[in-house]
């Protein structure tokens, strides 16, 4: 006799052996691009007003890099599989445009291609957690996507804080408080994301002199160093390479606007083969193995990219930036509940403090980005309730 597979199927029978990862959904649900899109679901499409920020970009990539994946659709040259740590001519490319101001030079053998900060952000945490124990130190304020991987990877989150009565520098005495003989690693985002701070030469020193100290490596996201319009300049990370390793995370889709592109790198400044002996180069190689190549086009095209994008470029779209900076900046005088610690030298956010005191019916930040997108279709993406 036929019967339905409806009557034989329950969900909620013991005999099913799966279940979900939890671990995912505790990882997932602290990610920035989770928060966003959650805003997004709250807002209010029939009111007739426009939603903000808008979801197409205001800024547009230079003709070279366009023209550069272009050439590489019409060569026929990348559409088979790329080599797991990236093609020759982009490494090589990538520690070119690194070592324009790096006193240990990379060669291309020291540069691995990733789609993207975030895939970069991945692979080395992974590579990072074998020990059980094992913890690492990131920014407070920082980054959520390096919170969400420690999580899903079993990697202890310890907390650092940044000092706004002091541009937002490193607190180096609360960061070696922080850490102990689990540490594996500090996390240093540099121009910063989201405090929108550069840091100096002096203070970069003193954080790697603290790395060695403690015994661990420095990751340094350095995703925002076309995106400098203050009187600060950009120092990279590997530059005191010598004093302590470095692992330093970049990538166009800031520098170039091309986010969705989803092609960047991370450099081992190793010159003292510290990482090498310590296995995680070969870590991170094999973790490259497991993971899915980012687009071979891409890879074809970054070499020109990175090469003959004009410096003309950068700094008219970071002009632009500073003007939209000031004025957001000064508008902020203007509404009483918001305050901002510092006017960004880079970066595009404002990182605000909100006084819940002066308003009504409103718990936290996470409930005045609800109500404020829901009535204002205003997007603001709550701090203190993410980090």
């Amino acid at each position: 006799m036929a019967t339905s597979g409806n009557d034989n199927c329950n969900a909620n029978d013991s005999v099913w052996q799966f279940r979900g990862n939890r671990a995912t959904s505790d990882a997932a649900a602290v990610t920035l691009r989770k928060l966003v899109f959650g805003m997004f679901k709250n807002c209010n499409f029939n009111n007739g007003k426009t939603i903000l920020p808008s979801t197409t970009h205001s800024f547009k990539t230079c003709p070279e890099a366009e023209e550069a994946v272009a050439a590489a659709v019409r060569s026929g040259m990348a559409n088979s599989y790329a080599p797991s740590p990236g093609i020759f001519n982009a490494r090589r490319a990538v520690a070119d445009y690194l070592n324009c101001e790096l006193p240990t030079k990379l060669r291309p053998e020291d540069v691995y291609i990733t789609g993207g900060c975030n895939q970069a952000i991945e692979i080395v945490i992974d590579s990072l957690a074998g020990n059980p124990a094992g913890n690492i130190l990131l920014p407070n304020p920082g980054y959520p996507h390096y919170d969400a991987r420690a999580i899903h990877s079993g990697v202890e989150v310890r907390k650092y804080d940044l000092l706004p009565e002091r541009d937002f520098e490193i607190d180096l005495d609360g960061l070696e408080a922080a850490a102990d003989k689990n540490t594996v690693a500090l996390v240093l985002i540099n121009p910063n994301n989201p405090c929108g701070n550069v840091y100096t030469y002096d203070h970069l020193k003193k954080v790697a002199e603290m790395a060695k100290k403690l015994g661990i490596v420095v990751i340094s996201d350095e995703v925002y160093d076309k995106v400098v319009y203050g009187e600060r300049p950009f120092v990279p990370m590997g530059t005191f390479a010598s004093i302590a390793p470095v692992i330093t995370f970049g990538s166009i889709s800031k520098g170039w606007v091309v986010p969705g592109w989803r092609i960047g790198w991370m450099a081992m400044n190793d010159p003292n083969r510290i990482l090498k002996n310590a296995g995680v180069v070969e870590s991170i190689e094999d973790c490259l193995d497991l993971t899915p190549q980012p687009s071979f086009l891409l890879q074809e095209a970054l070499p020109e990219i990175l090469e003959k994008t004009p410096k003309e470029y950068f700094a008219k779209k970071n002009k632009a930036m500073k003007r939209n900076v000031e004025l957001s900046f000064e508008r902020l005088r203007d509404i009483p509940c918001l305050f901002c610690h510092k006017k960004p030298e880079s970066c595009s956010y404002l990182w605000l403090r909100l006084d819940t005191s002066v308003l009504d019916y409103i718990e936290n930040d996470l409930d005045f980005c609800t109500k404020l997108v829901s009535e204002e279709s205003l997007i603001l993406v709550p701090g203190i309730d993410l980090f």
